[in-house]
């Protein structure tokens, strides 16, 4: 018999009734971004509109805001009531501080792709030094 009189029989813990255990915090495997991964996202966001193009302005250099502020008012990457997510995104290393991305953006059974060249300044930020979105190839010109 238990020599602990206060605890039913069988019972093995050790808790008191109306105390409540100590919650256990699930350990958080998920990784921090990469910097094209990073990209990705905010690119996705001004060109399906859900962001404007001011808000890639300390994050692009070179031509490639202005190739934003061209493909953004069209929202390309958007299409109407379903949210478009980056499916895959992969990235190269063709030189030190350069960084060649590719992204698979799907929204709802469409797929487009989007490139995009990221180059890390003196202060080591990452930029956007480029952006192109995959289309429909046009027959050449003869």
């Amino acid at each position: 018999m238990s020599t602990d009189r206060t605890r039913p029989a069988g019972r093995r813990d050790r808790t008191r009734p109306g105390t409540v255990p100590p919650q256990r915090t699930p350990q958080r495997t998920r990784r921090p971004l990469r910097p094209h991964q990073w990209f990705a996202e905010r690119l996705l966001a001004v060109l399906s509109g859900q962001r404007p193009v001011h808000w890639m302005l300390g994050h692009t250099i070179g031509e490639a805001y202005d190739q934003l502020a061209d493909l953004a008012p069209d929202a390309p990457l958007g299409a109407g009531c379903m949210r478009p997510v980056v499916r895959a995104c992969h990235g190269a290393q063709p030189a030190t501080g350069v960084v060649e991305a590719f992204a698979s953006i799907a929204t709802g059974e469409q797929v487009r792709a989007m490139a995009f060249r990221l180059e890390q300044g003196p202060d080591n930020r990452w930029r956007c030094a480029a952006v192109d979105l995959g289309g429909e190839r046009l027959p050449a010109v003869r």
